[in-house]
């Protein structure tokens, strides 16, 4: 049974398909995923609003005017202003920069302290993997909110602060998924066969062991943007976010409150710009899981017998024939 999708070669294994790698297969089930590609269409959205943030506000975020505090939203303020009469498009806009600067930055620090962590665990022998364990064990036992709430009372709050305090507690995550998949891909052919032609732990690890463990980071680390955002957010709402008048999200959820009986409209439109956000990112993990798993194939149009194929089980009696 021929499938323009992949290839299925006689020992079992998935294949790309011709002029495509495995990263373009990837992409062509994540494209088939709806929910994925909207949740991707509103990240990009934001992304854009952030970058060109000067060029596509209205006035600029801290702009007063007095004469129009807690107006609803019209044509002049299309999401209204607030209790200092500050456009509430203008800081959503240039809040978007500072919490998803926030989100992205943070995860970059938690992969680079996870994988390199995970990696040396891994591969460092069995001394070494308890050592890197156990400091992992400790980093995680330690309350996140109060490890970032202890930082940030220490360093005071600005965007560098708050990117390295959530990374900080952010990384175990990540250093258990890279050890657990080293521990399994040290093991395979292609690892041995390159310890048997000298290659040393360094180069196995960059060359071999990064790219075949990337899938399962990669959608550990889209998972962690949002939780980064909503850690931003949390803080602001304690009173330890970025002071005043800096428009993160979290800071125009917290200053909504105090008006959310006269002007409403100030609490929604920031919380659903975070809650979109969220779901957005949630939909975008999904997608990629799905993507990168081969086991999950036979849900994006592969036959039944080809998926079984690609995740090594066996047909039940009776189906095989039928595949056939």
């Amino acid at each position: 049974m021929a499938s323009s999708e992949a290839a299925v070669s006689a020992t079992g294994v998935q294949e790309a398909a011709p002029g495509r790698g495995p990263w373009g297969d990837a992409w062509r089930r994540f494209a088939r995923n709806r929910a994925a590609l909207l949740g991707l269409a509103v990240i990009v959205t934001f992304a854009t609003l952030a970058l060109l943030a000067p060029w596509v506000d209205r006035g600029g975020p801290t702009v007063q005017h007095l004469d129009a505090p807690l107006e609803g939203p019209s044509a002049r303020y299309w999401l209204g202003t607030d209790q200092l009469g500050r456009d509430q498009y203008s800081r959503l806009v240039h809040g978007a920069r500072v919490s998803l600067a926030v989100g992205f930055f943070t995860q970059g620090v938690a992969l680079a302290l996870g994988v390199a962590v995970g990696l040396v665990a891994g591969l460092g022998g069995r001394k070494l993997d308890a050592l890197m364990m156990r400091l992992t064990d400790v980093a995680y036992a330690f309350p996140d909110l109060l490890m970032i709430i202890l930082l940030v009372s220490i360093f005071g709050a600005s965007v560098p602060m708050l990117v390295l305090a959530i990374g900080l507690v952010s990384w175990t995550t990540i250093a258990r998924l890279v050890r657990a998949q080293a521990l399994s891909l040290r093991e395979e052919e292609f690892v041995l066969a390159a310890r048997a032609l000298g290659a040393g732990d360094r180069h196995i690890a960059l060359q071999h062991l990064l790219p075949n463990l990337m899938g399962p980071v990669i959608v550990a680390a889209t998972f962690g943007v949002p939780a980064a955002i909503f850690a931003e957010a949390a803080l602001a709402f304690i009173g330890l976010g970025l002071p005043p008048p800096a428009p993160s999200w979290g800071r125009l959820v917290t200053d909504s409150f105090s008006t959310l009986s006269v002007a409403p409209h100030l609490a929604v439109t920031s919380c659903l710009a975070i809650a979109l956000t969220m779901m957005s990112f949630s939909f975008i993990g999904d997608g990629l899981r799905d993507a990168l798993d081969p086991r999950a194939r036979t849900r994006h149009g592969l036959p039944d017998a080809q998926a079984r194929a690609s995740s090594g089980a066996r047909p039940v009696e009776g189906q095989e024939r039928k595949a056939a």
